[in-house]
């Protein structure tokens, strides 16, 4: 298992600072908020590309993917009736797969709760729907393409409407039917939407080969470690199913601040993980 921060708890910091922190730390990557990048990322030249990729490489971290795609900018929507909306969206995020390649990341993470919200009339919240499935099947290609994997994020009401359970992320995988178009696992979410606690759903859906990525944080919005969650019998789980792939630690409140956030979560798991070694 490969341990990502979330690059935005570390807020304001310039980019190489936020790699050679990160790594100092013990992190193997950061996983990237494209909003972090510049107000409009997607247009980020290939030498800015280069030179982000390059103060990873010296910092001897890995860039191991995006999360929160649909941030900005504003208007974007995969559920949109608006043709417009919608390709103006299905070219942001084209764009965003093409950016996660460059960077060297392996996966992008679709939360974006407000930009999927289906409407309340049942007859347009169908025709939403088929709006969505029709983007993520283009998607899948363009994913594909760039060697990457995409990630629908199953999200707890009421930030999300659509698309609150692995289950129902995992027949959207299906009906797309793409190696490049996975789910994963967002420990706060499941804690708070589903029946089965995160231990019984990756025995579920990670051995099917659905789950391609894990999100750590607590319900409490804080880092693990910094709240009720138990994340010994998640990563217990993770290590009886071999799982290789990343976990990114994605704290949503910091305190006392972002840097010592991302020490105290990084040394928690740390902590684990030794502990799960010796026995």
């Amino acid at each position: 298992m490969k341990i990502s921060l979330c690059n935005e708890v570390l807020g304001n910091m310039p980019f190489s600072e936020q790699c050679e922190f990160s790594a100092g730390l013990g992190y193997r990557g950061l996983e990237i908020a494209p909003s972090t990048l510049g107000e409009d990322p997607i247009k980020l030249s290939r030498k800015e590309r280069r030179n982000i990729r390059s103060a990873a490489d010296q910092a001897g971290i890995v860039i191991s993917g995006l999360h929160w795609l649909l941030v900005g900018p504003e208007g974007l929507s995969i559920t949109s009736l608006d043709r417009k909306v919608r390709q103006t969206t299905s070219d942001y995020i084209t764009g965003l797969i093409e950016l996660c390649g460059d960077l060297g990341g392996t996966y992008l993470v679709h939360g974006s709760p407000a930009q999927r919200r289906l409407p309340d009339d049942p007859t347009e919240a169908e025709q939403a729907r088929n709006s969505a499935m029709e983007l993520f099947h283009e998607i899948a290609t363009t994913a594909e393409s760039a060697a990457v994997t995409y990630c629908i994020e199953p999200l707890a009401q009421p930030a999300s409407n659509f698309i609150n359970s692995v289950e129902e992320a995992a027949r959207i995988v299906d009906q797309v039917g793409s190696p490049n178009m996975k789910t994963m696992l967002d420990c706060r979410a499941a804690l708070l939407s589903e029946k089965e606690t995160p231990q019984q759903l990756i025995s579920t859906w990670l051995p099917r080969g659905y789950l391609a990525h894990i999100h750590f944080n607590d319900t409490n919005r804080r880092g693990p470690g910094q709240g009720a969650t138990k994340f010994l019998p998640i990563l217990s789980t993770l290590l009886k199913y071999d799982y290789s792939g990343w976990i990114g630690l994605e704290p949503f409140v910091y305190e006392p601040d972002g840097p010592s956030t991302a020490a105290f979560i990084s040394g928690y798991l740390k902590g684990l993980l030794e502990a799960l070694a010796r026995n």
